[in-house]
């Protein structure tokens, strides 16, 4: 699947977000290296600590089934914003420990599409080595 297709799956699972309150609608698709693909969209909820965003669910799926960082071939997020979404920062911060650090993440809003990295998007990333552990 090409990173154009994967958009395109992404814009689909945009259809299944639940954004009654800020009304920005998300999907995400996670590509895996055998072909299977997972999607994600944005819901929320009036307690907005408990909303859960498109790229989180699509990797927590991914990650439900079973798949880990190094079967992910990429990521797709989309939005219906005016500019391209990039991920927030828990987000980016559950992507900088569930991807590897050279995963592309392709970003777009339809008319603009922009591809990045988890290492630029989150430079100086918090992870299991800053807690110490063996």
């Amino acid at each position: 699947m090409t990173h154009e297709e994967l958009v395109k799956e992404a814009f689909k699972a945009m259809e299944n977000a639940y954004a009654p309150y800020s009304n920005y609608h998300v999907g995400a698709c996670v590509l895996c290296k055998d072909g299977r693909t997972f999607y994600g969209a944005n819901i929320e909820n009036a307690s907005y600590g408990a909303t859960n965003c498109g790229e989180r669910s699509a990797v927590f799926a991914a990650y439900s089934y079973g798949y880990r960082k190094n079967d992910i071939e990429a990521l797709a997020i989309v939005s219906d914003g005016k500019k391209v979404g990039a991920p927030c920062g828990i987000c980016r911060q559950v992507l900088s420990e569930l991807l590897n650090q050279d995963t592309p993440i392709i970003l777009s809003n339809g008319t603009e599409t922009v591809e990045k990295t988890i290492a630029e998007l989150l430079p100086m990333q918090f992870g299991m080595d800053d807690l110490e552990m063996e």
